[in-house]
Formats: structure tokens, C-alpha cells, sequence
């Protein structure tokens, strides 16, 4: 104990409350982490470190010293934590969103930019995005007219997943008065929620193996149902593309513009890569 604690006292890190071994600073995050964090910068300033686990971290907390450290050391921060869930099926070595900064993510973020976030694809997506706001509509009227309650979040969150279903492959994934589309809303929101879980195996890596909570586990179901949903979308753009007869009227849609190497931006995708551009 006491060697552990003249290690942990000489280090070269923003000071920080004492932490206890192994949990190190977790139990003094609380049922509230922001708050509990807000606290502890009044004792130990705009920037002090926390023992999570076995994850050493620094916490800013002041506008000032995030635009100092985000304007001259962003490179150094640019990278992101993989949370162990990620990890399943190597995502994580294939996602924009958790690539560090490489040549890779460099092409991945330069063709999401030329594909998504021009003004040019937002204006082409106007009438898309009307279109699906109607739908939303006419369904919240129709509930209303016959006196059935209507679930505001299942609706908002059925309608951005037609949206963006609609973007990408040109076809609704998502149906507001059936179950159509179930198993594919539940993976995606399955997916969403283990992101958001606290997981042991994120602040003690050592215990990953073990999957203590069931997190890998689940996460795998619901990556292999999104991937068989868009391994098939792919075979159908793939051979539409090889007919003579289909190949003039593809949709245009961001999947058929990565699959067609001529208006990729000379990046070319395996398929991989694509499975973790749509995730």
C-alpha cells in the first residue's frame, strides 16, 4: 500500500483527489458524474486528473483552458478511448469515428465530406427530409383522428431512421404502424445503449475476457443484425449495377456513389469499410 502510494504521489499529473486502489476515483463520481465532477474542479482547479479504474484521466473544466488545449495540442488529443464494445468484429480499426488520425481516417472523413456535408447534398436531400417530415405527420394525425396515444419518441425516432435509411440506400428500414423494420430499430437502438452503459471492462481492460456484464455478448447481436441488413442492401446495389438494364436507373444514394469507383473520389472501400461508414 504504501509503495502504491509514493508511486501514485510522484507523477507528473494535474493534482486530483487521492484515489483508492483498484476503484481508484470511480466511487467519488456518483449517481451524477457531471455535477460530482463540477464539485471537484472548485477544489482542484480548471484541469486536475482522476484514477478511473486502472484508466488514468485528465478532466478540463474551463472554456479557457479547453480552447488552449484544443487550439495548440489538438494532435495530441485527436485520438479517442475504444470502449471494449467497439471492439467486436475490429470496428474500431475500420470506423471513422474511432480511427486515430492516419491516412485511413483521413480518406474516410475527406469522402464523408464530399458525400454528406456538402450544401449541394443538403439541398439535394431538402425534398427527402420534407417527404419524411409529412409521413411523421400524417401518421400523428391519423392517431389523433381515431383517439390512439402516439409514443413522440418511437415516432421521432422512426422517422430520422427512415431519413437516414433513405440517404444511404434509398428505402425505408422503419414503419410507423407495423413492426416492419422491428428487429432492425431494435438493433439500432440496441447499439446505441451499450454505447451509453458504463462498462467494467472499459475502466479494468484486464477483466475484458471476461465479459463480466454481458456487453460484448450483446453488441454482437445487434452488429450481426445490422450487417446482415446492409450485407444484403450491397448484394442488391451490386447487382443492379452488373444489369445492363438496371445499371442507368441506380438511385444516385450515398451507397450507390461508394460503390461505383468512378465517383468515389478514388478511394476505394472493401466491404468493411463500408459496414463501418454506415454504422
Amino acid at each position: 500500500m504504501c509503495s502504491w502510494i509514493s508511486k501514485s504521489s510522484h507523477t507528473n499529473l494535474p493534482p486530483g483527489p487521492v484515489s483508492l486502489p483498484i476503484i481508484g476515483n470511480l466511487f467519488q463520481l456518483g449517481k451524477n458524474p457531471h455535477q460530482s465532477l463540477a464539485r471537484l474542479a472548485e477544489v482542484y482547479g480548471p484541469i486536475m486528473s482522476l484514477k478511473l479504474g486502472s484508466i488514468t484521466t485528465v478532466v478540463i473544466s474551463s472554456s479557457t483552458m479547453a480552447k488552449e488545449l484544443l487550439q495548440k495540442h489538438d494532435q495530441s488529443i485527436s485520438s479517442r478511448i475504444v470502449l471494449d464494445v467497439i471492439t467486436i468484429g475490429d470496428h474500431h480499426k475500420y470506423s471513422m469515428i474511432w480511427l486515430p488520425v492516419s491516412p485511413q481516417w483521413r480518406n474516410l472523413r475527406k469522402l464523408a465530406n464530399s458525400l454528406l456535408f456538402t450544401p449541394q447534398k443538403l439541398d439535394s436531400n431538402q425534398y427527402l427530409r420534407q417527404q419524411k417530415f409529412n409521413d411523421l405527420v400524417s401518421h400523428v394525425h391519423q392517431n389523433a383522428s381515431s383517439g390512439s396515444v402516439v409514443g413522440i419518441g418511437q415516432v421521432a425516432f422512426t422517422t430520422l431512421l427512415n431519413l437516414m435509411s433513405n440517404s444511404f440506400f434509398s428505402i425505408d428500414l422503419a414503419d410507423y404502424s407495423s413492426d416492419s423494420g422491428s428487429t432492425f430499430k431494435a438493433a439500432v437502438r440496441g447499439v446505441m445503449s451499450e454505447l451509453g452503459k458504463p462498462s467494467l471492462s472499459d475502466y479494468f481492460p484486464i477483466f475484458r475476457f471476461l465479459d463480466l456484464q454481458g456487453n460484448r455478448r450483446r453488441m454482437k447481436n445487434h452488429f450481426g443484425v445490422l450487417h446482415e441488413v446492409f450485407d444484403r442492401i450491397i448484394d442488391q446495389k451490386l447487382l443492379a449495377s452488373q444489369s445492363t438494364e438496371t445499371k442507368s436507373s441506380t438511385s444516385g444514394d450515398l451507397l450507390d456513389v461508394i460503390l461505383d469507383p468512378c465517383t468515389a473520389n478514388g478511394i476505394e472501400l472493401q466491404r468493411h469499410d463500408i459496414k463501418a461508414l454506415l454504422l
